[in-house]
């Protein structure tokens, strides 16, 4: 069964087709990480897919160690440079591809090391599925919120040996990516602050997810920007209201990052408006996000 960021990373694929989606599957596959779209994530929309350039970066596959488990990831960074602010980069429900590689990229070209760990890694690939159902029920629902702290943990640690300034940290994530960018922002002190798009707020615990971000308002170590699409048929416009009235109650009770924590909602916007890939992109909300990800990382103490 799918919950609420699944559903909604699977009908964001649904609407509309590319006319390039023929040429499109049949380069689409991974090849390895960062390359190329996820299958489950077909039709491209190869009109509006962006692609930015790597001159004058450094950019990768890496792998760091975790627990005995070597955690696969991409990285991007101003080529020659050290003491670099550090974004983690958390991915949608496909995986690490070419779209979250090229957001790597962007932040990079704006003098960032970001760094994107496969966070599936030791449930599977993602990349080998063709169906979205398959990769739901064999992957994604059994990857556990404690495993991909203490991968985001282990990122963190990569990026300090490898020219990031962990004093500098930052984070942000897409639907999947959106909720634990919320999580992370609660579970790690080393956290400055966080940009989470359109990720799900509330939702029915389990053994694997225990907590939701609204159960976490009053932990939050760095305040996070929401960025939501007002016609996000998987996220109500009522647990964004939920999850504000919950950080308001933290910050009567003296959580700083809670008081300073803010929304955006695009009020005629699906979900996934930032994916450009996909048709539900929405290039004037993307943009503006995108710019405001940067202004929060800078006045929160990331740049």
């Amino acid at each position: 069964m799918l919950n609420q960021d699944q559903k909604n990373d699977f009908n964001a694929l649904l609407p509309g087709q590319s006319s390039e989606a023929g040429a499109s599957r049949r380069t689409a596959l991974k090849a390895a990480l960062g390359v190329g779209y996820a299958a489950t994530a077909l039709p491209i929309m190869a009109q509006t897919a962006i692609k930015t350039s790597s001159e004058g970066l450094k950019t990768g596959e890496t792998t760091y160690e975790v627990n005995g488990f070597k955690v696969p990831a991409f990285y991007a960074a101003p080529a020659g440079k050290t003491d670099l602010p550090v974004v983690l980069v958390v991915q949608e429900v496909f995986g690490v591809h070419e779209y979250i590689a090229d957001t790597a990229r962007r932040f990079a070209r704006a003098g960032y090391l970001a760094i994107a760990p496969e966070l599936y890694a030791r449930q599977g690939d993602p990349g080998t599925y063709n169906e979205i159902g398959k990769l739901i029920a064999e992957v994604v629902n059994k990857v556990p919120d404690a495993q991909v702290m203490a991968d985001l943990d282990g990122a963190v640690k990569w990026a300090g040996a490898n020219g990031g300034n962990t004093a500098k940290v930052g984070i942000t994530g897409f639907c999947w990516g959106g909720r634990i960018t919320w999580l992370y922002a609660a579970y790690s002190k080393n956290v400055k602050a966080a940009v989470a798009w359109y990720g799900r707020l509330v939702g029915t615990p389990n053994a694997l997810m225990p907590k939701n971000p609204i159960d976490l308002a009053t932990s939050l170590h760095g305040p996070v920007l929401g960025l939501y699409g007002g016609q996000d048929s998987g996220i109500p416009l009522d647990t964004v209201d939920k999850m504000k009235a919950a950080l308001a109650e933290a910050a009567s009770k003296g959580n700083a990052a809670a008081k300073a924590s803010e929304f955006v909602v695009y009020p005629d916007t699906p979900h996934a408006f930032h994916a450009d890939y996909r048709p539900s992109y929405r290039k004037e909300a993307a943009d503006d996000g995108f710019k405001r990800a940067l202004a929060w990382f800078k006045t929160h103490g990331v740049a």
